[in-house]
């Protein structure tokens, strides 16, 4: 009798990794490479060279690349989201005056 052989996927919960780029990651490299399509076909409808709408097109997509690899591996799969919500915290938090705080008191009471 054949017996049954059962393939198990043990990557069922983890993020998407495509050449060292993790999860958003991606999405924003392919964001970045369709603006740089973008880019190019203006620049080429300008009338501006081909051979120099072509080096500005592929110095950006190079800084592009660096700049991608430098966020995925600095922050990984979530920390560019939580440094980005760290930002907007506000240090301190100032009152010169309790008026408006009284305000809301009284307004609750009613």
């Amino acid at each position: 009798m054949a017996t049954n052989r059962y393939v198990i996927n043990k990557g069922v919960n983890q993020s998407i990794v495509f050449k060292g780029l993790k999860a958003q990651y991606i999405w924003y490299m392919g964001g970045g490479m369709f603006a740089l399509l973008i880019i190019y076909a203006v620049m080429y409808m300008a009338g501006v060279n081909t051979y120099i709408s072509l080096a500005i097109t592929i110095c950006l997509g190079g800084l592009l690349l660096i700049g991608i690899y430098h966020l995925s591996s600095t922050y990984g799969e979530h920390g560019l989201a939580k440094a980005l919500a760290r930002r907007s915290i506000p240090v301190v938090v100032k009152s010169r005056s309790r008026r408006i705080f009284m305000q809301r008191r009284a307004l609750a009471r009613k």
